[in-house]
């Protein structure tokens, strides 16, 4: 049975920013509860339980919010917490691992004397639906799927102290933890053995191996080559950024510099290089790893091997000062998330760099500076200037996306910025070839996949590895679905809402579509849609529409959306009628439900009549200098001003409204004599009846006539108005006429159509209001205790997350 989460009032979370109330997201879950509690339980005075409990839940959701996740709910003794509900930064898996190996870690320093707590952690991925205004209201989110269940089997079978993961997990955090496996585990319901693995610690960055030859990066690397030489021959220190977008091959490259540059005119450089890992030990933790590549030194070895190895290679400052910063720098290795030694230890290295700096040429590289604390950046200035200052040849290299922004201050005409672009066609389809040969795979694939990678190396690089196996969420392979979910997650409300509903449509949408999707009114999408373009998520098409720039973007903000609002998205296109509808992203325009054959032009009205544009067969249609169109009897051919199938007549305005002097598709035109013709100025279909075919209707403008001036309506009602003792013209939208138009709440929160009789009473809560700036990472704000709903508020209620619908919680 599938765990869900009792969510109470939806009044508080009304005012989210985020455009739908529930997402798909592929989310991480921890699961952790005490090992042996009703045992303690029994031997203790309740005042000393209700001291244990305090300190227990206090420290977990303590941890918890420290490595971002989400309390979800407390079941007994037992904490489960999300991470990535609402902000993934692509390293979900990663924070939730730690998460675990913390908790333990900090219980025994908690917890009172003699009282010692085991705890059992069962972590996993996978998809689930979440609210994710509830997830951001007190932090008692409402998460339903699989994967919950599955973290707590694992944690049932977790041994006392030990964290345990799927595999889903083990792949998310290759690398970055040391694990070892575990013996199958037989999971009731399920048909097969679920794989897991023990975690037993945090892994130390080994050297990557990169057997792919370099492709498409010659002219950085000779780039980036010529600035080192160029340091060291001037003795003036250079500044060098590699940026790119994840999986460019920031790192690769810096691995071709260290082998491309070993030696200038005859002189060894020395390369100092240090990795900063997603959430490091410390805000120096990187650069003790840069003085252990420094002295040489392995893991395991003893205290005494380790000054031993530290003093030789303090051998260039003076003997006063050799024995003391060893010492410092020992310290510093012991223990790098200590704010004192870091500090002392930062100084001593500062020192060593800038005495080998003057006897040899000295490379400081820093992979992934984005990634490391402000001290870390700091360090780099300071070692800068100094060096600056003494003339000395020194370069300090750095890589890192391209978001992020190094202010150096006093380094004009000595800094260079390589960017590392997409690849290029043939690029692309070098690495592919060659990834799928050293796979053992066929080639002939590459061309499928050439454009799904998009000139990214890491995304061909994962796309090959997940040939032929199972398929993924999106059909996205996992590294580029994180990478795409922390591009999703750091867009506004606005632009998220936007870019999801684009990518829900297979074809390329028009502003004016868009905006009757989300609800919105006419002007409204422009921005937004302009800023993502200007982002390189949206582009233009020919056509005139928007389109995913990405395949990967698109497959993943779509399958994001629920099926209910892709439901109503459809609904909301079929009520406002096949006018201003989508068109194919190439090939042709769409009016309606057929498709326009390439060429065939549309005006907006207003201005003169343009000439006729060319069709396809490169004739130019015959159109009336002046005159109505004559008109086809309904249900018996293509509305008049069209073309067969619903396209529009080259020189006719297109529009999103009925044409003056008729009503919505289907409804007899007052005062237009039935027959076989349709009345002389009008566009509508000249018949008693209600038209049996689906026909598209155009404004502003007459057929054949002026730009933007009304035609004449048979019975001597102006144009735009209906005639006298004709119905009201039909709203798009679906209205009926006759009857008060109300305004219904849009599916994106905040959003309702401005027509009159005010907007009827709708269930509180079941959206958000779109705008606002996502919140910074970091730990969670304050609670508002003034307007939050007791924790057991939620359990009292018992609603479910299918929103208003009581319930039980498994």
């Amino acid at each position: 049975m599938l765990i869900t989460t009792p969510v109470g009032s939806r009044e508080a979370v009304t005012g989210a920013r985020w455009p739908v109330p529930e997402e798909r997201r592929t989310v991480t879950v921890l699961f952790a509860d005490i090992v042996g509690s009703t045992g303690l339980v029994e031997r203790l005075d309740p005042e000393d339980v209700r001291a244990l409990q305090q300190a227990y839940f206090g420290t977990v959701a303590a941890v918890l919010h420290r490595w971002h996740g989400v309390v979800e709910k407390y079941v007994g003794d037992a904490v489960m917490a999300l991470f990535g509900a609402h902000d993934s930064d692509g390293f979900d898996a990663y924070r939730a691992v730690r998460a675990g190996l913390e908790i333990q870690d900090a219980l025994d320093r908690r917890l009172p004397a003699g009282t010692r707590l085991r705890v059992r952690v069962g972590v996993a991925t996978g998809e689930v639906l979440v609210d994710l205004a509830a997830t951001r209201d007190g932090g008692h989110g409402a998460a339903s799927g699989a994967v919950i269940t599955t973290a707590a089997r694992l944690q049932e079978h977790a041994p006392p102290g030990g964290v345990v993961l799927c595999a889903a997990t083990r792949r998310a955090v290759a690398g970055l933890v040391e694990q070892r496996p575990l013996t199958a585990l037989a999971v009731a319901g399920r048909a097969a053995p679920l794989d897991v693995w023990r975690v037993t610690g945090v892994a130390r960055r080994r050297p990557a191996r990169h057997h792919a030859p370099l492709v498409g990066r010659r002219r950085e690397l000779a780039t980036a080559g010529d600035e080192i030489v160029r340091a060291v021959r001037e003795r003036r220190p250079r500044w060098i950024s590699l940026v790119g977008p994840a999986g460019s091959g920031r790192s690769r490259l810096l691995h071709e510099l260290v082998r491309a540059v070993s030696t200038v005119d005859g002189v060894a450089v020395r390369w100092c290089v240090a990795h900063c890992p997603p959430f490091p030990d410390g805000e120096l933790a990187p650069l003790a790893d840069l003085v252990r590549g420094l002295a040489g030194l392995r893991d395991g070895q003893s205290p005494e091997a380790v000054r031993r190895r530290l003093g030789n290679t303090l051998d260039g400052l003076p003997a006063a000062r050799r024995a003391a910063a060893a010492h410092a720098l020992a310290a510093f290795l012991a223990a790098p998330a200590d704010p004192a030694a870091a500090a002392r230890g930062a100084e001593v290295c500062g020192e060593l760099l800038l005495d080998l700096a003057g006897g040899q040429p000295v490379v400081v590289a820093v992979d992934d500076l984005d990634r490391a604390a402000p001290a870390l950046n700091r360090f780099l200035h300071r070692l800068f200037a100094a060096a600056t200052e003494r003339s000395l040849p020194l370069a300090v290299l750095a890589t890192h996306g391209p978001r992020w922004a190094d202010l150096l201050p006093g380094a004009a005409g000595r800094r260079r910025r390589v960017p590392l672009p997409a690849l290029g066609t043939v690029d692309t389809g070098r690495l592919l070839r060659h990834l799928l040969d050293r796979a053992g795979r066929p080639t002939a694939p590459a061309a499928e996949l050439l454009p799904l990678v998009v000139g990214n190396p890491g995304a061909a690089a994962a796309y090959v590895a997940t040939l032929g196996a199972d398929a993924e969420p999106a059909g996205v392979p996992e590294p580029v679905r994180r990478l795409v979910d922390a591009r999703l997650d750091r867009l506004d409300g606005e632009r998220r809402a936007v870019l999801m509903a684009v990518a829900a449509r297979d074809v390329d949408v028009p502003a004016a579509t868009l905006a009757r999707m989300l609800g919105w009114p006419a002007g409204r999408a422009e921005p937004v849609l302009r800023a993502l373009v200007d982002a390189g998520l949206l582009r233009r098409t020919t056509t005139g529409g928007y389109a995913v720039a990405e395949p990967a973007v698109a497959r993943v903000a779509a399958h994001r959306l629920p099926r209910a609002v892709r439901a109503e998205f459809a609904r909301r296109l079929r009520d406002a009628g096949p006018v201003g509808a989508i068109r194919p992203a190439a090939g042709g325009v769409t009016t309606g439900r057929a498709a326009c054959p390439a060429g065939v032009g549309l005006r907006s009205g207003g201005g003169a009549r343009p000439a006729p544009v060319p069709g396809a067969d490169g004739r130019t249609p015959d159109v009336p200098a002046d005159g109505p169109t004559p008109g086809v009897a309904a249900g018996d051919g293509p509305t008049p001003g069209t073309t067969a199938g619903g396209c529009p007549t080259p020189g006719v305005a297109a529009g999103d409204g009925p044409t003056p002097g008729t009503v919505a598709v289907g409804t007899p035109t007052p005062g237009v004599a039935a027959g076989g013709g349709a009345a002389a100025g009008t566009g509508a279909p000249a018949s008693g009846r209600t038209a049996s075919r689906r026909t598209v209707a155009v404004r502003r403008g007459r057929v054949g006539g002026a730009a933007g001036r009304p035609a004449a309506v048979p019975g001597g009602a102006s144009a735009g108005s209906p005639a006298r003792g004709a119905l009201p013209a039909v709203r798009s939208g679906g209205n009926r006429p006759g009857r008060a138009v109300r305004a219904r709440l849009g599916v994106f929160p905040g959003l309702r159509d401005p027509l009159p009789g005010g907007p009827p009473r709708e269930p509180a809560g079941r959206v958000g209001a779109v705008g606002g700036q996502p919140p910074a990472v970091g730990p969670p704000r304050p609670r508002r205790t003034g307007r939050e709903r007791p924790v057991g508020a939620s359990a009292r209620a018992g609603l479910t997350s299918a929103g208003g619908v009581r319930g039980l919680a498994a």
